[in-house]
């Protein structure tokens, strides 16, 4: 895992300036290296550069289709560029490949995501429930179920995953508001369309589980 998406750097930034410039060695002497394409896919995902991402995961599959973490990389860059569709197929595939994996949850959650932002409600429940028991000690399972259970009328529930998303992380910090989920740069780099899903599903039933706008 990439130290920029562990969330345990110090100096995010320069952590990644440093990956990519020892990718660009590894390449410039294996241009056909699968992991060194899957590696510089995940520096371009941590720098929310979804397109930009894509061709290196998919260089990366086209010389070893049984990276499994490639395979969720790409799905995620899918999923934050528009192709939500293609997400889904090739969150499958990694788990009809590594159906133990020890990091199954975000597979797990993606589609669960997918189907949340699609209003397909009962099916992201089952889904991201399915994360959750996978990973119960990941904020952000919490967090989807929090908008999941809210959609489907289940306020109760919704308030309690919201509060235990909020304590996983140390406090509410940026699931405090709205405004704080949307700061950081994050928002601002999804495609029009998963921006225009997010604000209608996820963010819709974050608000009706209780969480304020600021």
């Amino acid at each position: 895992m990439l130290i920029g998406f562990s969330g345990f750097s110090d100096s995010r930034a320069a952590d990644l300036a440093r990956a990519d410039e020892l990718i660009g060695r590894a390449l410039a002497t294996s241009p056909g290296y699968a992991l060194a394409h899957h590696v510089k896919g995940q520096v371009l995902r941590a720098l929310n550069r979804w397109e930009e991402a894509i061709p290196e995961y998919e260089m990366a599959l086209a010389s070893n289709p049984n990276l499994v973490y490639a395979l969720h990389g790409l799905g995620m860059c899918k999923l934050f560029a528009g192709s939500l569709d293609e997400a889904i197929t090739l969150q499958e595939q990694a788990i009809r490949r590594s159906p133990r994996d020890p990091q199954i949850d975000a597979w797990y959650g993606a589609i669960g995501l997918v189907h949340l932002l699609q209003s397909r409600t009962n099916e992201a429940i089952l889904w991201l429930e399915k994360a959750r028991r996978a990973a119960p000690a990941k904020p952000f399972n919490h967090l989807h179920l929090a908008a999941a259970y809210a959609l489907s009328d289940d306020l109760n529930r919704a308030a309690v995953e919201l509060a235990e998303a909020r304590r996983l992380r140390g406090g509410e910090g940026f699931f405090r508001s709205i405004l704080s989920l949307k700061a950081g740069g994050l928002w601002e780099s999804f495609s029009p369309n998963s921006r225009a899903l997010t604000e209608t599903t996820f963010l819709a039933g974050l608000r009706k589980a209780g969480m304020p706008e600021e």
